[in-house]
């Protein structure tokens, strides 16, 4: 069954409002919530800040009305195929988006639509940026060269220093190309100032938790790399506490992994203490009821959201100790760090967090602000990226290859 052309020429470069900054595209997979995604959704309302045209080719999906909402373009594209006939189609859809509406600079955020756009630029001389998002697995050599692509980019951003040098011992990649843009936290939205009362009390209902209680919070979508099931085994080690516990996140159509998790919850003798909710809307309050948020994956994440938004609303984070969170934590000051998958060691880090006195906790809660404020916020990534974009387009270079 063939895929339907996007309406390309819907919106042709003479017809848009007259921007004074460049126009600029990010393409990726889909715009279902993730890292990735609300990157580039930040991103693209920091190119219209700017003076700028931002558009985003993807699949679309539940944040396309966030675009909107910013006054930046969507063009719906099957770019997360990674079928060899569709990518191959989606350099021609790419390119002629690139014509239609002028645009300068392209931003490649995953690596199938990074190999169709990359020789959508090639193919317009274009310029082509791309940012690395993961430590991406390879066992092979044809599978190393599939994710290579996200290290040819004219400039190479990667969303922590853990993920910079994984591209430096892997890939060929020159130095000065190379550029570390730490993933930001919006802050005007994960302020505990700016949490209300209300807005706890209604979802503390909504999520039936009763008064009084220590609350285990862990986010984050229900698949098994993000260590659910670590986090089960070690409430086993916490049986004389009283306390609550939320597993909140989608299972995105894993229901085999949510039922694998049900039957652990039972067997492990936790249904009284512990849920599993689905998506949740307000993050922010839900960080706020928190008394411990728990990041327990067995694969490094890239840089961590949940890391980051939890010390925004000053909560004890409890992390496993690899990836991006160690750039995130100050150990035992902002949070607690724990081997991966070790189950045991993880239920003494968060008994440690329980236990902290109002003190401690305080002081934590200050910390934990203050370091995210200063290190990892929305507004540092978007003026750091818009800088490089700036760069590249003073600089004049085309994409490797790219025709003139």
């Amino acid at each position: 069954m063939s895929t339907p052309e996007p309406n390309i020429a819907a919106r042709p470069v003479h017809s848009m409002p007259a921007a004074s900054g460049p126009v600029v595209l990010q393409v990726l997979p889909s715009l279902d919530t993730g890292g990735a995604e609300r990157g580039t959704v930040d991103i693209a309302g920091a190119v219209q800040a700017d003076g700028g045209t931002a558009i985003v080719a993807s699949e679309g999906g539940p944040m396309e009305n966030e675009l909107k909402r910013i006054g930046a373009l969507h063009l719906k594209m099957p770019l997360a195929s990674k079928n060899p006939l569709v990518m191959h189609r989606n350099v021609s859809r790419l390119a002629r988006a690139i014509e239609s509406y002028g645009v300068d600079l392209v931003h490649a955020r995953s690596r199938a639509p990074a190999w169709s756009a990359r020789a959508a630029v090639r193919r317009t001389g274009r310029h082509f940026i791309t940012t690395f998002h993961a430590p991406y697995n390879f066992s092979n050599a044809l599978k190393k060269h599939y994710n290579a692509v996200m290290a040819d980019g004219e400039r190479v951003i990667a969303i922590s220093e853990f993920i910079a040098k994984h591209v430096r011992e892997h890939y060929k990649v020159d130095p000065k190309t190379l550029r570390v843009i730490h993933r930001g936290v919006d802050l005007a939205r994960f302020d505990p100032d700016k949490v209300s009362a209300e807005r706890m009390i209604q979802l503390s209902t909504r999520w039936r938790l009763p008064d009084g209680l220590p609350l285990i919070l862990m986010p984050g979508r229900l698949t098994r790399w993000k260590g659910q099931v670590v986090l089960l085994e070690a409430l086993r080690h916490l049986r004389d506490l009283d306390y609550r516990c939320v597993l909140v996140g989608s299972d995105q159509g894993r229901t085999a992994y949510r039922r694998e998790l049900e039957a652990l919850i039972t067997r492990n003798g936790l249904a009284e203490k512990v849920s599993l909710l689905d998506e949740c809307k307000d993050m922010p309050a839900a960080y706020m009821l928190s008394d411990v948020v728990v990041s327990a994956s067995t694969d490094p994440e890239g840089f961590g959201r949940i890391v980051g938004e939890a010390q925004a609303l000053g909560r004890p984070v409890v992390a496993s100790d690899h990836g991006g969170a160690r750039e995130q934590l100050v150990a035992e000051r902002t949070g607690f760090l724990f081997p991966v998958g070790d189950a045991e060691a993880l239920a003494a880090s968060l008994r440690k967090a329980l236990e902290l006195s109002p003190e401690a906790r305080a002081r934590l809660h200050d910390e934990a602000i203050a370091r995210v404020r200063q290190h990892f916020s929305k507004d540092q990534m978007c003026a750091k990226t818009i800088a490089l974009y700036k760069e590249v387009l003073r600089a004049g270079a085309r994409a490797p290859g790219a025709h003139p």
